[in-house]
């Protein structure tokens, strides 16, 4: 997959368009925080800090999480930083491939169940979703949870070949969060279809 040239111009913009995402879902609560971001083929902002993907930048994240805007505004007064959410406070999220994604997706349609769903430029799926409940063991091996003392990418945080993306917007729900039960309900369900068509196609 080809990267995204984030030259000087594109990051100056997505600066201020993130600092007003940020400012906007802090003052709605959400522990919000600035995350590594993308130059070039690398992560930075972190200073001895490699990775494959955006992480905090300060060691301290789950104590400096906050939600006053004045503060978070700041943060991304500088730097294009990734928008990321401190997991497990006002939500979670259920991390999947995009077929298994698209298919818990539809299944919560057809139930008339809106969930907020985030997309990433890599080909996963994040169902935000009311904490504290765990995962099922049907999904063990092809999900992640990310509860307390984990963190999301939220729109519109650049990656290295593209951006995060909203599938569905939290104004769409009422920025109520999906109740995990029913999430998951989706996704087995997204699985069983999914296996019944296999075993037809054989």
């Amino acid at each position: 997959m080809l990267e995204t040239d984030w030259s000087d111009g594109w990051r100056s913009a997505f600066r201020c368009e993130l600092r007003a995402e940020a400012v906007g879902l802090a003052s709605r609560g959400w522990p919000v925080m600035p995350g590594t971001f993308p130059t070039g083929s690398e992560w930075t902002g972190r200073q001895g800090a490699e990775s494959d993907g955006p992480r905090p930048i300060h060691d301290d994240w789950q104590t400096s999480a906050g939600s006053a805007a004045d503060h978070v505004a700041e943060w991304w007064s500088g730097q294009p930083y990734n928008l990321l959410l401190a997991t497990g406070v006002v939500l979670d999220a259920i991390e999947v491939d995009a077929d298994l994604g698209r298919g818990a997706a539809a299944a919560l349609r057809a139930v008339g169940v809106p969930t907020p769903i985030i997309a990433t430029p890599d080909g996963r799926w994040l169902f935000l979703v009311e904490p504290g409940t765990a995962l099922r063991s049907e999904l063990a091996d092809l999900a992640t949870l990310h509860g307390t003392g984990s963190w999301i990418s939220l729109p519109p945080s650049p990656y290295l070949h593209g951006v995060v993306h909203w599938r569905v917007k939290p104004e769409v729900c009422g920025w109520r969060m999906g109740d995990p039960n029913l999430v998951q309900d989706a996704m087995i369900d997204a699985l069983t279809c999914t296996a019944i068509e296999a075993e037809l196609v054989a």
